[in-house]
C-alpha cells in the first residue's frame, strides 16, 4: 500500500510539474504533422518551392517517413492519395505535393512569408553650385572611350565614368590642386598585376582635392602613381598610367568628381560627364 502512495505521489507531482509549464508549451511552435510517402514505384520529388516548376533538392522513397511542418497553395496536382493543390512544407525547409503523402491530420497553414525588405535608398545627386565650376581651369583627364556611366540602371553603384584607353596612356590632373590620397586598394596579390572581375577594389588610384570643395579621383592605374600625398599639382600635369588594376577587366580610367568635404564618399559622388561638360572639358 506504501509503495501505491508513493507511485501516485509521484504522478501528482509530475502533473503539477506539467501545468507550471503549460504557458511556456503554448507558446511553443506546434509540432510537425508526421505523413507516410505513397509514390509507388518511383520516388517523390522534394523541390525548393511550393509549385512542380520549383527546383528539385532531392527525392523521397514510396514509404519513407516525413515531418510536414505546414501545407501553402500551389498548382493543383494528382497524385496516389488525392488531388489537391496543396503543398507540404518539410522541416528542411523544402516542400513535397500534399497528394503523395498519406496523414491522418492536415498539417497547418503555413505563415504568410515576411515583406520583402525595402530597397535601398539611391545616394542624392548632388550638383554643385555654378561658382564652383570655373570654366576654362578644367581639363579632360584623358581622350578615351566612354564604356560605363554614372549610376546607370544596369550599374546604379557606379559612381564614375569609365574611359578606355591603351595601357600607358597618360593620365592628366582635371584641375589645379593638392593629392591627397595615393593607395593601393584591392582583394588582389597586387596592384602592380592585372585585375579582374572577382578582384575587388579601385587598383592603384589618386585622389586630388581642389578649390570649391571639389575632389576628383582616378582609379586602375598600372602602376604607383607619379604623384604623392601633399604634392601640389596643376591642370594637365600627368599623375599616373592607365592600367587595370582592382576591379577591372581591361585597361581603362574610372573617373569620380565628388563635391563637399572630405572624405570623398559616395554621398558626395557627382556626376562626372555632366559636371566636366559644364567645366568646358567634356569626358564623354
Amino acid at each position: 500500500m506504501r509503495r501505491r502512495f508513493a507511485v501516485l505521489g509521484m504522478a501528482g507531482v509530475v502533473t503539477a510539474a506539467l501545468v507550471a509549464f503549460a504557458p511556456a508549451a503554448a507558446a511553443a511552435a506546434p509540432a510537425p504533422t508526421t505523413g507516410t510517402v505513397s509514390s509507388g514505384r518511383t520516388k517523390l520529388t522534394v523541390r525548393s518551392g511550393p509549385t512542380a516548376a520549383s527546383a528539385a533538392v532531392g527525392a523521397l522513397r514510396n514509404g519513407a517517413k516525413v515531418a510536414l511542418v505546414c501545407s501553402v497553395k500551389g498548382p493543383k496536382a494528382k497524385g496516389r492519395v488525392r488531388t489537391t493543390d496543396r503543398w507540404d512544407r518539410l522541416t528542411g525547409g523544402a516542400y513535397v505535393s500534399d497528394a503523395y503523402v498519406r496523414r491522418r491530420a492536415a498539417p497547418p497553414a503555413c505563415p504568410p512569408p515576411p515583406p520583402p525588405a525595402p530597397a535601398p535608398k539611391p545616394a542624392p545627386v548632388i550638383v554643385p553650385p555654378s561658382g564652383a565650376v570655373p570654366v576654362g581651369t578644367w581639363v579632360a583627364p584623358l581622350t578615351g572611350r566612354g564604356t560605363s556611366g554614372f549610376r546607370t540602371i544596369s550599374r546604379p553603384d557606379h559612381d564614375g565614368v569609365d574611359l578606355a584607353a591603351p595601357r600607358d596612356t597618360p593620365i592628366r590632373a582635371a584641375a589645379d590642386g593638392t593629392v591627397v590620397t595615393v593607395v593601393c586598394n584591392t582583394s588582389g596579390p597586387s596592384c602592380d598585376v592585372d585585375g579582374s572581375s572577382d578582384t575587388r577594389g579601385c587598383g592603384w588610384y589618386v585622389e586630388i582635392r581642389h578649390a570649391g570643395s571639389l575632389t576628383t579621383r582616378y582609379c586602375h592605374l598600372i602602376r604607383r602613381p607619379e604623384v604623392v600625398v601633399g604634392q601640389q599639382v596643376t591642370a594637365g600635369r600627368t599623375i599616373g598610367f592607365v592600367g587595370t588594376s582592382g576591379h577591372s577587366t581591361g585597361p581603362h580610367l574610372h573617373f569620380e568628381v565628388h563635391y563637399g568635404p572630405l572624405p570623398a564618399t559616395r554621398l558626395n559622388a557627382i556626376d562626372p560627364a555632366e559636371f566636366m561638360s559644364r567645366a568646358g572639358a567634356p569626358v564623354v
